[in-house]
């Protein structure tokens, strides 16, 4: 993936929106999950070079309508044998960063290092090299969805044994690139890939597990991350003096009725399930937050269970936990109105656990699921600011679809970018927000997860159904490669 890239440094005076602060970079997100994470795969990339099988692949492949008119990466853009026409797309933008996902199976196809794909080695120093040549600095996700289909026949993110098989891929990365690479990601969204692929089962496996899967896999995906950082930590820091950290998606809600307490209530709840579930325990304290813990062991008490249906952790996993990040990454979309509604009958699931409803507002502008809010994410940054003891702030995907996949004039498209960018320059400038990092999401059109081929979000357009995967710019290609170059938004807040 790549990402959008500016520099900020020191605000200029006056109405026009420059984004100078120091050190924001704005890289468009392309979906370099290579392989079928919403990557490129190139012709027959799903399986070349000795790649293994991913999650994604056998979930594709085994159709029954779970994906957009059973639609598969196995090509998608195309990216594993086009590199070279994603770089002149990122070269076009001007960006400085660009942030791409490593997949699992294609370095290591069985999961673990029992055997290494050294095509898979030579790919990946290709991409980081050709970057860096063109002073372009990468920002690498070890884990997006991805996982290598052994590991999730021996019990996926739901077994423990998980956690030892990610640390031994994290720290076989860190050494194969730390070298070049100083910005990692250990696992993209694991708050919504817990509730999607092991609750709700949308996702492979496709096996739901309302109101446990989640909260099994959440728990796994927690010390995984905890201890790839540690192994960082360890080994590797010193040495390569790189930062590592995990990109958590969030959007932003707000009580249907401001007026009621238990809508409020509910509001609350809603943050502390969908981003504290996992800030908390990794930038705090070790641990779960208290009304988390409180809400489901009340819940599963009502319905039966011996104990709570959400694990603990020891003592000693807390202090393990316990401040793993070196900056705080968040991927924002979009905002949604909660109403608090009883979960009298005590069904099973986590949405049901949190006791609420979910919608947006009537009146907002939407693309498919993306309503455009862009005040929820300057709300969002405060939110984490006041929170979480001001950290540094990597905002790692933020994007919009385009409404007409027929047309390259996206310009309605542009302007929720520039709404967004101005609420961003408002939580630099009046919140104080120390945020450092912005990548749009993405550079290309891609294969978007079960929705296929369905929804674009990116900054070129890629016809699919031309072998030859064209990449041609939308008009926000242009006007975003604008805002790199003069390093700001022209115009009025």
């Amino acid at each position: 993936m790549a990402f959008l890239q500016w520099n900020i440094p020191e605000a200029a005076q006056g109405s026009r929106s420059r984004f100078e602060h120091p050190a924001i970079y704005c890289e468009v997100e392309v979906e370099h999950k290579r392989d079928l994470q919403n990557l490129k795969l190139s012709l027959r990339g799903w399986d070349a070079d000795g790649k293994g099988p991913s999650v994604w692949d056998t979930f594709t492949h085994q159709g029954g309508e779970r994906v957009f008119k059973n639609q598969t990466g196995d090509v998608a853009c195309g990216s594993y044998t086009l590199w070279e026409e994603d770089l002149k797309c990122i070269k076009q933008l001007g960006l400085t960063h660009y942030r791409f996902s490593l997949s699992w199976s294609r370095l290591l196809p069985d999961g673990t290092t029992g055997f290494i794909n050294q095509k898979g080695i030579d790919y990946y120093n290709k991409m980081i090299d050709d970057l860096l040549a063109n002073r372009i600095t990468p920002i690498v996700t070890l884990f997006h969805f991805d996982l290598p289909q052994t590991l999730e026949d021996q019990g996926g993110w739901l077994s423990d044994t998980i956690i030892e098989s990610f640390d031994e891929y994290a720290r076989f990365c860190f050494k194969m690139f730390g070298d070049r690479v100083k910005q990692w990601i250990t696992i993209n969204e694991p708050n919504l890939y817990a509730l999607l692929a092991y609750d709700l089962g949308a996702f492979p496996p496709g096996v739901p597990h309302l109101g446990t899967g989640g909260y099994q896999a959440a728990h796994n995906l927690i010390k995984a991350h905890a201890r790839a950082w540690h192994s960082y930590d360890s080994l590797f820091r010193k040495e390569q003096k790189g930062l590592v950290s995990l990109a958590l998606f969030c959007g932003w809600v707000e009580p249907a009725d401001p007026n009621s307490e238990s809508d409020q209530e509910a509001a609350k709840r809603a943050l502390a399930f969908h981003l504290d579930f996992f800030a908390k325990p990794i930038f705090i304290d070790g641990d779960y937050p208290e009304v988390v813990k409180a809400q489901i062991a009340s819940m599963s008490k009502r319905q039966g269970y011996p104990s709570s249906r959400l694990p603990e952790f020891t003592e000693e996993e807390k202090r393990m936990i316990k401040g793993t990040a070196d900056f705080f990454a968040v991927q924002y979309y979009s905002s949604r109105l909660v109403k608090y509604r009883e979960n009298d009958k005590g069904e099973l699931g986590v949405l049901q656990d949190v006791e609420l409803d979910i919608f947006p507002d009537p009146a907002w502008i939407h693309v498919d699921w993306v309503y455009v809010v862009p005040w929820g994410i300057r709300k969002l940054l405060k939110y984490i600011k006041d929170t979480y003891n001001n950290p540094v702030i990597y905002i790692t995907e933020n994007g919009f679809p385009q409404g007409d996949l027929t047309s390259l004039d996206d310009t309605q498209r542009w302007e929720y970018f520039r709404q967004t960018f101005q609420e961003l320059f408002k939580a630099i400038q009046l919140d104080k927000v120390n945020l450092q990092l912005y990548c749009a999401w993405s550079l290309l059109d891609n294969f978007e997860w079960t929705q296929g081929y369905s929804i674009q979000f990116g900054f070129f357009h890629i016809d699919f159904e031309d072998p030859a995967r064209p990449r041609v710019p939308y008009t926000s290609a242009k006007e975003y490669a604008k805002v790199i170059r003069n390093n700001g938004l022209e115009g009025h807040l």
